[in-house]
């Protein structure tokens, strides 16, 4: 990987790490379902100029259907989960939660398109969901006040990034990437739009709720997806997954520089379990082979 494709995928991640930071501010305000409309709604309108001057409007017109289902799958069901989840845990915790999407995209290969899964991917899954177990513990609190529904906001979240990435391979292989990333977020936008007005709150938020959610789609949506896909271009899905592991370190700091979030001993162990995990899962980490050796005949 070149120096200016590995400076962009840290920009990548630092960019996608700071969308905790940024719904942390902003959700408690908006509410989870409002929060994540405004999202889609800002950052589809974003991108659209940008389309229609490069790929055109007849492809997202032609592929409406596929890319309504992924937009809900893929956009506005898991913005929604970690939108609530952000008004009980901590940027950090919900960033290592997401660490846990390839896992989840591979599973769901598996089940739904045939992949293959290798015992180092079936063994790495299991360490990775490990890892979760020992940092959803001690939040497994389901009472009133508990952050225990958002934990499970977060993995659902998960899950369907894991179940869109398969729709996508399936349904819109040969669409092109900015079309999809275009018209996902409008589909988006049209499922969450009477949900996001009935729910919105009653009180106009104050001006940094605004300035949260304007950077979370204008910045960690439509420029994150413009990078995104420049660098699957560049540099392919294997180096550009990377991400996945940098997100979760970048979302760690900004939680702790401007929020004063805690950093555990816990989070930090569970941190490394779950990535450990992933890499696996991935195939970027392998397990050694051992050859048995044989006695020399005399």
């Amino acid at each position: 990987m070149k120096t200016f494709d590995l400076g962009e995928l840290l920009v990548l991640a630092a960019i996608w790490g700071s969308s905790f930071l940024f719904m942390r501010l902003g959700a408690h305000d908006f509410g989870a379902l409002t929060m994540a409309g405004l999202r889609v709604g800002v950052a589809g309108v974003a991108l659209l100029p940008l389309l229609a001057r490069r790929v055109g409007l007849a492809e997202a017109r032609r592929e409406w259907r596929a890319l309504l289902l992924l937009g809900i799958v893929n956009n506005a069901l898991p913005f929604a989960c970690y939108a609530f989840a952000a008004q009980s845990i901590t940027a950090g915790l919900a960033s290592i939660l997401n660490a846990t999407t390839p896992l989840w995209g591979a599973l769901v290969a598996w089940l739904w398109l045939g992949q293959a899964l290798t015992p180092t991917r079936v063994f790495g899954m299991a360490v990775g969901f490990g890892g979760v177990v020992f940092l959803a513990w001690p939040n497994a609190d389901f009472k009133a006040g508990g952050s225990g529904w958002a934990v499970l906001a977060c993995l659902a979240a998960t899950l369907c990034y894991g179940v869109g990435a398969s729709f996508s391979k399936r349904y819109l292989a040969k669409v092109d990437p900015l079309t999809v990333a275009t018209g996902s977020q409008f589909g988006a936008a049209a499922f969450l739009l009477v949900p996001a007005l009935v729910a919105r709150p009653e009180q106009a938020p104050p001006w940094h709720s605004w300035l949260s959610l304007l950077m979370l789609a204008l910045l960690c949506t439509s420029l994150a997806y413009i990078l995104y896909f420049r660098l699957m271009q560049r540099v392919g899905p294997t180096n550009t997954i990377a991400v996945t592991f940098l997100v979760p370190v970048f979302a760690v700091l900004w939680g702790a520089v401007f929020l004063s979030e805690p950093l555990t001993p816990r989070m930090l162990a569970g941190c490394a379990v779950v990535l450990v995990g992933t890499a696996l899962a991935l195939g970027v980490l392998r397990l050694p082979r051992f050859r048995a050796s044989r006695a020399p005949l005399p």
